[in-house]
């Protein structure tokens, strides 16, 4: 019995992460969760709380608390 013939070619290791969805960035981050050559930090506009002193979300981090930015370097 032979398999049907797909037009679409066999998947790369890389594939999986072009179609996963691209987490909303904060305008405090400097590049996506989970992008090679970056961390969390905590906000340094809310120290962490997540809250602004107005009492809503903290607008550089969207209320999480942290931001992603670049680490290393050299």
């Amino acid at each position: 019995m032979t398999q049907p013939h797909s037009s679409k070619p066999p998947a790369t290791p890389g594939d999986q992460d072009a179609t996963r969805p691209t987490p909303p960035m904060a305008p405090g981050d400097e590049a996506p969760a989970g992008t090679p050559g970056t961390g969390e930090k905590v906000c340094p506009t809310c120290g962490g709380t997540g809250r602004s002193a107005g009492g809503g979300d903290c607008p550089a981090c969207a209320g999480t608390g942290s931001v992603t930015v670049g680490i290393g370097g050299g």
